[in-house]
């Protein structure tokens, strides 16, 4: 076995890489500029939500109020009529990324800190590289990828859109377990 204090220096850089990695893929690549796409009449729904001024949280609409509710024939009407909405509200702010920057950055050393626990568990000292790359790169693509399914089984979120987070979160996943195999201690 090996200690998670003993891979506090993996744990930091992978951490440090696939923030820079996922930066690049965010930003420089276009490989997410299309992930939401723009309604035709945008400046109208929003001019039609502002003045309801709803509150930060996530929404369903139409949303019964119990299961006798979503038997009823008015609820299911409102089905039937639509649309049905699963939404987001933000607070209106700038478009300042600092706290979510940080809150990312968190997440990644999480993630390192999960993959280096059960690596070290299942690979322990002077593991080869490919043995610490194999569970370092499964646990950190559990954690990056496989929670994001979730969204597209229960809440209508795009297949592709899921299947591009994935493929984000192999190569998170590769440079983890390569940073892992790397400065794993020996």
């Amino acid at each position: 076995m090996t200690g998670l204090m003993a891979l506090w220096l993996p744990i930091l850089v992978a951490s440090v890489f696939v923030f820079i990695a996922s930066s690049l893929v965010h930003m420089v690549l276009p490989w997410h500029k299309n992930d939401y796409p723009r309604l035709q009449n945008e400046d109208a729904v929003l001019d039609a939500l502002r003045p309801l001024a709803i509150p930060q949280g996530d929404y369903m609409m139409p949303r019964p109020t119990s299961r006798d509710d979503m038997k009823s024939a008015a609820f299911k009407e409102k089905m039937e009529r639509g649309p049905v909405v699963m939404m987001t509200v933000f607070p209106s702010r700038s478009m300042s990324m600092g706290k979510n920057l940080s809150q990312w950055f968190i997440y990644t050393i999480v993630v390192s800190i999960f993959a280096a626990y059960i690596t070290g568990h299942a690979a322990g000292a002077d593991a080869h590289y490919r043995r610490v790359f194999r569970f370092a790169g499964a646990t950190a693509f559990a954690c990056y990828g496989m929670a994001l399914w979730q969204q597209s089984i229960w809440y209508g979120r795009s297949w592709a859109l899921t299947l591009k987070m994935n493929i984000d979160a192999l190569i998170y996943a590769g440079l983890t377990a390569g940073t892992f195999g790397w400065l794993w201690p020996r």
